[in-house]
């Protein structure tokens, strides 16, 4: 079936329904989205990836980490990158041609109706996906009906509750209680590692006993000076001049004063040559029988 899809080009198929995505995809939030890595946010896949498997990546984004995936596969494998809207795919396929991947295409398509057959992929992935979604359980029995038997469910979604940083200023207190009523707002759940498991067994994806489902964690952190300032800088305009921005003033979450002062905060934490900062992510293997 996928042997008919263009290779390194895009496809629409209709119009997908799209999720409200707190972040958008304005320049701060690509350039944070380039810098993963299938070794810096998918280790957890790595040993499932074998030359000649076919992959759907759900929600690729600006298809770093789906390069790495198709170079994983090889050429005898094949790759596949989902976005709900194309503004991204072609940055996407222009990586992937830049990089010489022939087995590597990108369509537009909608988590919850994904246009592939029962059984067409091999490997699932979903990276920060789930935690946007209104109804992550119905995305995963949908990822769930394109996995062929044996193939993997791989799901890692960050958990903002429990992010934790040194200092502790008032500012970033503020800039986490407004990310959370912001994501909630969209209809997210920004606590999302924290639910994978549960997610996974109210979608029916366990089996009897419940050993298909290997559940782990991993952290990203930044505390050097090159990490704290790119870390900072970054969400200091994501804050001020993303989508979230937007959303948190449409919706009186925040006036301009309070994003300015949070942004402020962010380059102080940033200018703090003992500032850290560590991201949890919760992970998920669901192995299909």
């Amino acid at each position: 079936m996928l042997d008919g899809l263009p290779r390194n080009r895009l496809r629409g198929r209709g119009s997908p329904a799209v999720p409200a995505y707190t972040h958008g995809h304005q320049a701060a939030v690509l350039r944070s989205h380039r810098s993963r890595t299938a070794a810096n946010s998918a280790a957890y896949l790595l040993p499932e990836l074998r030359p000649g498997r076919r992959v759907l990546d759900v929600g690729c984004g600006p298809g770093t980490i789906t390069a790495d995936l198709a170079e994983l596969v090889g050429p005898t494998g094949r790759v596949v990158g989902v976005e709900p809207v194309p503004e991204v795919l072609a940055e996407a396929a222009a990586l992937a041609a830049d990089r010489g991947l022939a087995n590597l295409s990108y369509e537009v398509a909608d988590v919850y109706r994904l246009p592939y057959a029962d059984a067409s992929f091999d490997v699932v992935h979903a990276h920060q996906v789930l935690q946007h979604l209104p109804d992550p359980v119905a995305a995963l029995r949908e990822m769930r009906r394109v996995t062929a038997p044996g193939g993997v469910i791989a799901v890692r979604d960050s958990d903002y509750a429990a992010m934790t940083w040194y200092p502790e200023l008032p500012e970033l207190d503020a800039w986490m209680a407004l990310y959370q009523r912001v994501a909630r707002a969209n209809g997210g759940e920004p606590d999302a590692g924290r639910r994978l498991l549960a997610w996974a067994r109210a979608a029916g994806l366990a089996d009897a006993s419940g050993a298909n489902l290997r559940p782990s964690s991993s952290s990203w952190t930044f505390a050097t000076d090159a990490e704290r300032s790119w870390w900072s800088e970054s969400w200091a305009e994501r804050t001020t001049r993303t989508k979230l921005a937007d959303t948190a003033l449409a919706e009186g979450l925040a006036a301009p004063a309070d994003l300015e002062r949070i942004a402020a905060g962010w380059a102080r934490w940033g200018a703090d040559p003992d500032a850290w900062f560590a991201v949890l992510h919760g992970e998920l293997l669901v192995r299909v029988s």
